[in-house]
């Protein structure tokens, strides 16, 4: 008897040897050598337990392995959420990818070609900005919403006071709240009114030498009804003090669709200092905190903000700058799209959709549905929409696919939304559908 009969793991081949292999060398080069190297270990591990053949490590590695160096998957946005929080919230455009991948490489983000002296840093997405909004003296980009109301706080209220409702002291996701980030900054909050109502002499008795400006925060992810009463921008306006808008998703000029979701150019109009906002949310873009400040006194002051010394912590990178400008200056992002979409063709997808997939016996159904914005914008706004209705067992089988599909459960039925999904998508749901068919 040879030794290999004896021990057969002497057969399973040497980790040079397997990494040698054309498909893992292909590999290494795409995904790196220590990636591919852990999964031919894996392999050979489970040759020497006998649980596959030893001329099977190289297939059985290379099947384990990601498709991409990141662990992150691609999912396709069923759910009726335009801007799934889970999901990364804005796709962006292809105009915007495009730029992603310029600016992956070296690039003019702090050069100027022409002198060959150093430039001032995304004045191209500032530019684009400016031209979004015409009514905004200045503007800045922060790395998102949050960082660009707490660096307002920490460059004009250390010490002293921030006038707010307090009906708008909110809370957002991730036990997030407002007041913790403002006092975190070193300011104090002087809170007036009541949960349901305040009014403009709330704000004019609270306003003293120590008040630094008036806050207003639009409440995104909720809605207050019944007896209630705010004070609108051109009213804090007339106080005499800077008033900083809030208004959280991002949305530039108004929107048809969404009449009670402030914009920066409303509000810059109705007499707000400053505006801070996020870029991935309605504006359609990468994650990002907008500034922007009115003609004269808001311009100074973004001016005096951007100098702070942590707007330097906070400044966006190379690829954020790239894929914000292209999304401003492109074709409708997706964000957009999805919100347009028209209801019936919607409609029309789905029963094509249905009628393909009972065509291969899977039980399926076009049905209507409700959409929402999402990621804290529009609350109480609901979108007429579209979907396939499977049986609810569908929806695990389908999140586990390649590429994943996320629905959601309505009634024992998954439902899979069509308005943030563009028409191209419907053919890999419908194959996404079939395999999980087959699986089942």
């Amino acid at each position: 008897m040879t030794d290999t009969a004896a021990d057969p793991r002497r057969l399973v081949p040497r980790t040079d040897a397997v990494l040698a292999d054309p498909r893992l060398a292909a590999a290494a080069q795409r995904l790196g050598r220590n990636l591919v190297k852990r999964a031919v270990v894996a392999a050979q591990k489970r040759a020497r337990r006998g649980e596959i053949p030893p001329d099977a490590v190289a297939g059985t590695a290379l099947d384990a392995l990601p498709a991409t160096a990141t662990g992150l998957r691609p999912v396709l946005n069923a759910t009726g959420v335009l801007l799934h929080t889970n999901l990364g919230r804005a796709p962006l455009s292809a105009a915007a990818r495009e730029a992603l991948a310029l600016a992956a490489g070296t690039c003019d983000v702090e050069l100027d070609l022409t002198t060959g002296g150093r430039g001032r840093r995304g004045a191209a997405a500032i530019d684009a900005l400016l031209a979004a909004v015409p009514g905004a003296g200045a503007a800045h980009l922060v790395n998102n919403g949050a960082a660009a109301l707490a660096l307002v706080a920490g460059t004009l209220a250390v010490g002293r006071e921030i006038v707010v409702s307090r009906g708008e002291l909110v809370e957002i996701g991730d036990s997030f709240r407002i007041p913790d980030l403002l006092t975190a900054a070193g300011a104090r909050l002087r809170e007036v009114g009541t949960t349901n109502r305040v009014h403009p002499g709330d704000y004019a008795d609270a306003i003293t030498d120590e008040t630094a400006f008036v806050l207003k925060v639009h409440p995104s992810n909720f809605t207050i009804t019944g007896f209630t009463r705010a004070v609108g921008l051109p009213e804090l306006a007339a106080l005499g003090v800077p008033v900083v808008a809030d208004i959280g998703s991002g949305l530039l000029q108004p929107h048809p669709l969404l009449p009670g979701e402030p914009d920066a150019a409303t509000a810059l109009a109705q007499g707000a200092t400053l505006v801070t906002a996020s870029g991935d949310k309605l504006l359609g873009g990468p994650q990002a905190g907008l500034l922007l400040g009115s003609p004269g006194v808001g311009a100074d002051l973004v001016q005096r903000i951007r100098r702070h010394p942590l707007a330097r912590a906070m400044r966006v990178d190379k690829l954020t700058l790239a894929a914000f400008e292209a999304t401003l200056r492109g074709p409708s992002p997706p964000t957009r799209v999805a919100l347009d979409a028209d209801a019936a063709g919607l409609r029309v997808r789905a029963e094509a959709l249905a009628a393909r997939l009972a065509s291969a016996g899977v039980e399926a159904e076009a049905v209507d549905s409700a959409s929402t914005v999402g990621g804290g914008g529009a609350p109480g706004v609901v979108l007429p929409s579209a979907a396939v209705a499977l049986p609810e067992r569908f929806a695990a089988a389908l999140r586990r696919g390649e590429p994943a599909v996320l629905g959601h459960l309505e009634n024992g039925r998954c439902l899979l939304d069509l308005r943030a999904l563009p028409p191209e998508a419907d053919d890999t749901i419908a194959d996404a559908v079939l395999a999980a068919h087959r699986g089942l």
